[in-house]
């Protein structure tokens, strides 16, 4: 049986919403594993002095749980 988890992550970057995506992505890659998908729930930029000076994504990361991991846990 398979078990997916879901966490909710921030991230941002200068260039793009792209950008602060692949970030997001790159980022929670050091530490999560088997990711699945990656749901952006909001979007949003900080202005300054009339520009936008950064892009912001909330995303939710769902990655399925390790089976020896689950293994372990139960066993």
């Amino acid at each position: 049986m398979s078990i997916v988890k879901v966490i909710e992550i921030i991230a941002s970057s200068e260039k793009s919403f792209d950008d602060a995506v692949v970030n997001a992505v790159a980022e929670v890659s050091k530490t999560i594993h088997n990711i699945d998908s990656v749901f952006v729930k909001d979007m949003k930029v900080h202005v300054k002095d009339g520009k936008i000076a950064s892009y912001g994504v909330i995303c939710k990361v769902s990655f399925r749980i390790d089976e020896a991991a689950q293994q372990q846990k139960h066993g």
